[in-house]
């Protein structure tokens, strides 16, 4: 395997060259102070003119989306977990690492619609993870994703890897990433199959490409690294956005014996479970070393994040529940903001943020107008590039999983507040479009409240102690969340969007 290179930091080139005319202009005002006052205000207008005209302009980087799929809060080095990981540390050494970090959803779909729109995905038409032949469910063509924002902006866009936001099937035709503004996608329908070991069902732009050979991780990079080569021949000067969506460590896993046998035996699941993310974390080397040749690593703003808490309840550290439910373990993910000159290094945020707050905060990174709908989600740039612009969330993050006990858990500050049904559902794990009504229509009950701060693992409900802070609470809760079913599609009515 590729070895695994330290990500060298180096000085950001625009951001220097702006900091330097700054300084000049400041270093021209003293000067000019003696001159007599007319000359010096011609002086000035020429300094204000000529010396810094780039301030006007927002200084735009490539973008790189990194996502782990079911990836535990406590798997990787940076945040305390046993996976040697030391490309990830070093983006997390470079940038800025969120503490509470959470994923859009407990599960996989319905949190990458999250990501990709700032918006609750019950409002993009994805209620759970998506099957699409039993399932008229896709994300909503209507909806303005991150990629669409980007490419109106003049991005080239590419996705690669994982998808499991809907595609065509003989029976039922759906959007394609083409059509939520990717202009290249290499994807799968959800997980690599037969496993991350020789994977045969990659789809490039519409068409299967058949057996591939080697770990589905280093096989979405080599596509990634392709890619980022052929568009830097062909319009290098084009920014770009590449959403790169690993499979790893989603099951069924596999990893090579060498990696696997650095965490013990082969046969071991753990053990394998730790070589998919020791292998991704190589995957990512290779993806950092060919931004670093192609001259465009310290113009390039790299998020690095997971869909949801892992299936393993060893790897949630302290944390209650795991992958599937509404507890801080189904939810709580790795968090990683890095853009060298602009973000700055090994900075640790003990402010609650998540996936939902991807696109807002790219859009005020960037400078770029955000779509003209509700975001659920808040632009973290003031957490990120430390202005003194105050950062506030105008809505609490929540969430919502039907199967989950509790099935909503909304937080607002320290505190979580959760809630369970009130009515019944069926105990099938694939979600039924039937049900939708039953969702839309469905209460709440037995409300429970813990701080956060000082009771991580959930496990002492204070909702007794602080009744008018669960009645406040619940009501934010129940307006979240009779605007997200106002918005949410009616699939058991309604079929596919043909595109």
């Amino acid at each position: 395997m590729p070895s695994c290179p330290v990500f060298e930091k180096r000085p950001a080139t625009m951001f220097h060259r702006f900091n330097s005319a700054i300084r000049s202009a400041n270093h021209s005002r003293v000067v000019l102070a003696s001159l007599p006052i007319p000359l010096a205000m011609l002086s000035i207008l020429a300094v204000t003119i000529f010396a810094i005209p780039a301030s006007a302009e927002p200084v735009r980087p490539n973008v790189v989306m990194l996502l782990a799929d079911d990836l535990g809060y406590r798997d990787v080095g940076c945040y305390g977990g046993p996976v040697q990981t030391p490309t990830i540390d070093s983006l997390a050494a470079g940038g800025t690492r969120f503490e509470q970090f959470y994923s859009g959803c407990a599960v996989c779909s319905p949190s990458r619609a999250t990501l990709l729109t700032g918006r609750h995905h019950i409002r993009t038409g994805v209620y759970s993870w998506i099957h699409d032949e039993s399932q008229n469910s896709h994300l909503r063509l209507r909806e303005t994703t991150l990629a669409e924002v980007l490419q109106d902006a003049g991005y080239a866009t590419a996705h690669i890897g994982k998808w499991h936001l809907g595609l065509p099937t003989k029976q039922r035709d759906k959007p394609t990433p083409d059509q939520h503004g990717f202009d290249y996608w290499f994807a799968t329908w959800n997980n690599a199959e037969p496993s991350h070991r020789n994977p045969n069902n990659f789809i490039r732009n519409g068409t299967p490409v058949g057996e591939l050979q080697g770990y589905s991780c280093q096989l979405v990079a080599d596509e990634a690294i392709g890619w980022m080569k052929r568009h830097h021949d062909s319009q290098a000067s084009q920014l770009f956005f590449l959403n790169v969506w690993f499979h790893e460590p989603h099951a069924p896993i596999a990893a090579p014996d060498n990696i696997v046998q650095k965490y013990g035996k082969t046969q071991d699941k753990g053990a394998v479970y730790s070589g998919t993310i020791d292998n991704t974390d190589s995957a990512i080397a290779r993806l950092l070393k060919q931004l670093d040749e192609l001259n465009v690593a310290d113009n390039t703003l790299i998020i690095y994040a997971s869909d949801n808490g892992s299936y393993r309840s060893d790897r949630v550290g302290n944390l209650r529940g795991r992958k599937g439910v509404n507890w801080d373990g189904g939810i709580r993910v790795p968090g990683i903001f890095h853009w060298p000159g602009h973000i700055p290094a090994d900075v640790v945020l003990n402010e609650p943020a998540g996936l939902v707050d991807v696109l807002p905060t790219v859009c005020g990174l960037l400078g770029l107008k955000r779509p003209n709908v509700h975001l659920d989600g808040s632009d973290l740039s003031p957490l990120l590039t430390r202005t003194e612009t105050e950062f506030n969330r105008h809505q609490p993050l929540f969430w919502h999983l039907q199967r989950s006990r509790p099935i909503v858990a909304m937080r607002d500050g320290d505190y979580s507040l959760v809630g369970f049904r009130d009515y019944e559902l069926s105990n099938n794990n694939l979600f039924q479009e039937k049900w939708i009504p039953t969702i839309k229509s469905g209460g709440y009950k037995n409300f429970e409240l813990y701080n956060l701060r000082e009771d991580p693992g959930q496990t002492n409900n204070l909702a007794e102690q602080h009744p008018d802070r669960v009645a406040k609470m619940r009501q934010q809760l129940l307006d979240i969340n009779a605007s997200i079913m106002n918005d949410a599609m009616d699939w058991h009515v309604h079929g596919p969007e043909v595109p």
